[in-house]
């Protein structure tokens, strides 16, 4: 909580912005990094807004090229501890092919992006990520990339939301986190998201007095009984079992939005991609004219 600036904050009342902040704030508190390394930045929309309130180094970039530059930071310099700020709009419209490809080199930096289901800077319209039948899977997209690290969470869960943005920066690699969060105005979902269930590696998806069997490559719903030998342990792990998790809701809408790890890589190589050439201080870029 002392990592946050006391300026004058321009999200409304009620918006899930002000959960994720709080904790995003306490995670980059525990970190065993100097404060003058991490780097916060972000694209276009209300979530954006987010380096503005909080005390580490921050950019506000354009929209849907924040991870362009988020890129080039830490190119410059492995030291950095980047985080991307970005919403649904931002990165699943006019973003897209700039998240894919970042996704694609698996720098080491965390996306963490703000869902709410809407353009609330442009009244309310339905974005592409509105869990529709006309809408991305953000999941599926990102696993489909070659995402090494692919977790859900919700911005009403505050322990939940912690513990997932502090396994994410613990990834070596891209790590890519789905923030479901209401926007009080144009998407209030705060009463709506009931139908969930929370991950947990090794063990069995069970739920509100319910399970998940795996038959036949296809997740069906029983009541919870103990007799039951075939049911679904999750394994964060597995890619296959993962892909069918980010695919419930389009299998069967009855099924629940699964909230937690979904898929880490165990094991692979990780290219340290770092500028070869003059490393620059990032504070002389911001406020002089350097030419590279």
């Amino acid at each position: 909580m002392n990592n946050i600036k006391y300026n004058k904050i321009k999200w409304c009342l009620g918006c899930g912005n002000y959960s994720i902040i709080n904790q995003l704030s306490k995670v980059l508190s525990l970190l065993k990094i100097k404060k003058k390394y991490i780097v916060i930045v972000s694209g276009i929309g209300c979530s954006s807004r987010l380096p503005y309130y909080i005390k580490f180094k921050g950019v506000h970039t354009i929209h849907g090229r924040a991870f362009s530059i988020a890129t080039g930071i830490k190119l410059s310099n492995k030291k950095f501890n980047v985080w991307l700020i970005t919403g649904d709009g931002d990165s699943f419209s006019i973003g897209l092919k700039h998240l894919l490809h970042t996704i694609r080199r698996n720098i080491n930096i965390n996306i963490l992006i703000f869902n709410n289901g809407i353009y609330a800077l442009t009244k309310g319209q339905k974005s592409y990520s509105n869990y529709n039948n006309n809408s991305f899977n953000i999941i599926a997209l990102m696993l489909s990339s070659g995402a090494t690290f692919v977790a859900k969470t919700l911005y009403n869960n505050p322990i939940h939301l912690r513990k997932t943005l502090y396994y994410a920066n613990k990834h070596i690699g891209t790590s890519c986190v789905e923030i479901i969060q209401n926007c009080p105005i144009y998407n209030n979902i705060k009463n709506k998201i009931n139908n969930i269930i929370y991950l947990k590696n090794n063990y069995k998806l069970i739920y509100n007095n319910k399970c998940i069997l795996l038959k036949n490559n296809k997740p069906i719903i029983k009541n919870n009984n103990k007799k039951f030998k075939n049911i679904w342990i999750h394994n964060i792990y597995n890619l296959y079992k993962s892909f069918l998790l980010s695919n419930f809701y389009i299998i069967n809408k009855k099924l629940p939005i699964p909230i937690g790890i979904i898929y880490k890589k165990r094991k692979y190589k990780t290219k340290h991609l770092v500028c070869k050439k003059k490393k620059y201080n990032i504070e002389n870029i911001f406020n002089k004219n350097i030419i590279f």
